[in-house]
């Protein structure tokens, strides 16, 4: 959606949406109707509480007549799009049916288990668990993983059965090269930095075991429980860097080092740290901040950085020369930062829990039970009949067609008394592979039927929403109202303003005298980068007769833009009152607060107010116009509308 149009409807939304839940109209008295149409104070309260920004509300009888005078209007827009059936529109049922999905997307997990999840990941965060592990990998997107899975079981037996050495087998065996020269040690991890399979096992593993063979999407993983130890927390530091060139071998490190103690020595005594980072650091990332960086838990940084980096006591300590990679660096720890309790980042960790694969746990605990409350049965017979009447030339060369398999007609699965056939999986094998599938023909047919069934159970649940969750239906239908609404006004108010010209020119002349000039000038407002070229100006505008303006730009932009004008008319208030302006005749220049120049060249002066034209004015001219048609149409609205309010009922609201 545009994103000016997205801003309006959000706000039509947030200032109005509609209570469509089943009330009984004796207990919920009408507050006012719009063309016999009933609103019930129910509702409006509710509309009315909602959309205050003030913690409370205000009850007077100003407030809360002005309130409803907008929502009765809101409510006749509402009507008169309908009745110009703007909801039967291709653009906004596309968007509408985009809407509907994301949002589901939000109702249609299990919420209790997320929140477990975030409990888990929080309780998780409390410990800082060192791991090592061995890894055997296998081809991305194949389900033909049985020789890596053999050889991780081979080398866990031998860890295991065996009581070989872990840190060697992982050496030598290990794909994850970057940890394998360390005996497989990746160091200390917390909870949300790897995928959640490997988390688990780093967790639940007891110090000095092993976990069991596991598979992620990197490969199978056997992992090896080392330590664990309290949250660290995290730190913000600042550093110094000396690099260390790799062309300058041992004396270029040598030489590094050196420079890094003199630096530390001087620190020490007392010297100003951010200037040394000014003058000596070669962190060009850091030294436009005075050397600091982002803070950082564990898990972030080298592991001799951040050793170095935690084992400072206190803001202000400084570390000896701590040598990675890049270099030499002298650390310096400005504060401390403990893990905060989880009500203050449960918003934050909730956001993260979602974008994580354990989401996937919530997903099929809820696919779980809904399965169960509808009475999901699958016919596994009929699914590997349908398997093996399809040729595998046809899925191999894009020769799939569902209409040869259409007497295949038994139930694959039921669920709510609907029966989902063979047929319907052909149809559905078609549209999504186009024709062709990749990989052996009866796994990559029973994985596509199980996400085939888990989209006909989402589709299901998302159409029943709309029946059976009351925050999920009034969305759904404030925001179809804000899209309408937004259609509407765009027809009757926003666009008409710009595209009526016969009417914006009526509007004008018979406005013409509210857009006035104020004193003013025609001409030219030229502007310079720098003085020098202002004197070139200055020799061009005196020439006689005078270069046309483009020529002088020609002659004092040559290589590079330095000039730059105006043509048009400005107001006299623009300039300071010393700066003496002549029909016929340029100013003299003057200096900008910018380090610029400039001068008008002024051809009429006009002392006193005339009127601007519809060229000139059209900006203001639209925003009234469109004001202008609004009243009118909310008039006409009133009119075909007419409004009538209890008054014994909104007493009863007014405070």
């Amino acid at each position: 959606m545009h994103m000016k149009k997205l801003m309006i409807v959000c706000s039509m939304m947030g200032l109005f949406s509609q209570n469509l839940s089943a009330q009984k109209k004796d207990a919920d008295p009408v507050l006012f109707t719009y063309g016999g149409q009933p609103v019930a104070k129910k509702e409006f309260l509710r509309m009315y509480t909602k959309n205050l920004n003030t913690q409370k509300p205000d009850f007077s009888e100003k407030a809360v007549r002005e309130y409803l005078t907008l929502y009765s209007r809101f409510k006749m827009k509402v009507a008169e799009a309908q009745a110009m059936k703007l909801d039967t529109l291709k653009s906004i049922d596309g968007e509408l049916t985009s809407y509907k999905k994301q949002l589901a997307k939000t109702y249609l997990t299990d919420n209790e288990v997320k929140d477990k999840l975030v409990k888990e990941a929080y309780d998780r965060m409390k410990k800082e668990v060192e791991v090592a592990h061995i890894l055997v990998s296998y081809p991305r997107g194949t389900d033909d993983t049985l020789e890596a899975k053999n050889k991780i079981d081979s080398l866990y037996r031998e860890v295991t059965m065996n009581k070989a050495d872990f840190a060697k087998l992982a050496n030598q065996y290990s794909e994850d090269k970057q940890s394998a020269v360390n005996g497989g040690n990746i160091g200390y991890l917390t909870a949300l930095q790897f995928v959640y399979a490997f988390e688990n096992d780093a967790y639940k593993t007891p110090i000095g075991q092993y976990s069991k063979p596991f598979k992620t999407i990197f490969g199978y993983h056997i992992i090896k429980k080392l330590n664990e130890r309290p949250n660290r927390g995290e730190l913000q530091v600042a550093q110094l860097l000396i690099q260390v060139r790799k062309s300058e071998g041992e004396a270029g490190e040598k030489a590094a080092k050196q420079k890094a103690d003199s630096l530390v020595a001087v620190l020490r005594k007392g010297g100003d740290f951010k200037k040394m980072v000014e003058l000596y650091s070669d962190d060009k990332f850091s030294k436009n901040s005075d050397g600091e960086l982002p803070s950082f838990g564990v898990g972030a940084m080298d592991p001799t950085f951040e050793n170095a980096a935690f084992a400072l006591k206190n803001p202000g300590d400084i570390s000896n020369p701590i040598l990675t990679k890049y270099g030499f660096h002298i650390i310096k720890l400005l504060k401390k930062i403990p893990l905060r309790p989880l009500d203050s980042i449960r918003g934050d960790l909730t956001r993260r829990v979602e974008k994580d694969g354990r989401m996937d746990f919530a997903k099929v605990e809820y696919t779980n039970r809904t399965k169960e409350r509808l009475q999901y049965k699958e016919f596994p017979e009929a699914l590997t009949q349908l398997i093996n009447g399809i040729k595998d030339s046809d899925l191999q060369n894009g020769n799939f067609k569902a209409n040869d398999y259409k007497n295949y007609t038994k139930p694959l699965f039921e669920m709510a008394g609907t029966q989902v056939t063979q047929k319907d999986f052909a149809n559905y094998i078609e549209a999504y592979t186009k024709g062709r599938i990749y990989g052996t023909k009866e796994s990559s047919l029973r994985s596509l039927f199980k996400n085939y069934a888990e989209k006909v159970l989402y589709d299901h649940q998302e159409e029943k929403l709309m029946e059976e969750n009351e925050d999920y239906r009034n969305l759904i239908n404030e925001y179809k109202d804000g899209i309408m609404l937004f259609e509407l006004t765009d027809r009757m108010v926003w666009s008409k303003a710009s595209t009526d010209t016969v009417g914006l020119k009526k509007f004008h002349e018979a406005n013409s005298s509210k857009y006035i000039w104020p004193p003013s000038l025609k001409g030219r407002y030229w502007k310079t980068q720098d003085e020098e070229t202002m004197k070139l100006l200055v020799k061009e505008l005196s020439k006689s007769p005078k270069p046309s303006p483009d020529d002088i730009m020609k002659e004092l932009n040559a290589s590079v833009i330095k000039a730059t004008y105006e043509q048009g008319k400005f107001e006299q208030g623009r300039f300071l009152d010393e700066i003496k302006m002549e029909p016929g005749k340029f100013s003299q220049y003057f200096k900008n607060d910018d380090g610029s120049y400039s001068l008008m060249d002024v051809d009429e002066k006009f002392d006193t107010g005339t009127e601007k034209t519809l060229s000139e004015a059209r900006g203001l001219v639209v925003s009234d116009y469109q004001e202008y048609l609004e009243k009118y149409w909310i008039a006409e609205l009133e009119m075909k509308y007419p409004v009538k309010t209890n008054e014994a009922v909104l007493k009863s609201i007014i405070k």
